[in-house]
């Protein structure tokens, strides 16, 4: 059977290259889908993730969040284009110990300036977080070459 290939964003290698995204290789953190306006990844929860309570820390699932929103608002920006984190809101809604995380992406709105994002984070077929995003989206001046 073929390995199923990584996902991409035009412009990059495979999100799941070793050197694409060191922090989300530190937590873990793989894609298995991108598409138009949506991504989806997963974290296979171990005991690097908990806090002193023994449940996955709060950073872990907002890190999800903001990785995963950064590749959904990427699907959609042109070659000369880059995208920041403004802000995000995430409420969490049930502890997590065991199994694995996955996280669903999708744009909201994504204007000339600005986009707004939604990502849910299920555990199993639990909903155990949501955040909400906006991110910045500008031109990327070429540097000037002496």
């Amino acid at each position: 059977m073929p390995k199923p290939s990584s996902p991409k964003i035009k412009g990059f290698h495979s999100l799941n290259s070793k050197n694409f995204h060191p922090f989300g290789n530190l937590i873990g953190l793989v894609f298995t889908k991108i598409e138009k306006g949506y991504s989806q990844c997963t974290l296979k929860i171990g005991q690097n993730h908990f806090n002193p309570h023994k449940t996955v820390h709060g950073g872990v699932l907002y890190s999800m969040a903001d990785t995963g929103m950064g590749a959904a608002i990427y699907s959609l920006l042109e070659k000369n284009e880059s995208c920041a984190t403004i802000e995000i809101k995430i409420s969490y809604f049930k502890p997590v110990r065991e199994g694995e995380l996955r996280c669903d992406t999708k744009v909201i709105h994504r204007g000339k300036s600005f986009g707004v994002l939604e990502s849910e984070i299920i555990n199993g077929e639990t909903l155990v977080s949501k955040a909400y995003g906006t991110f910045s989206i500008f031109k990327v001046k070429k540097a000037k070459k002496d």
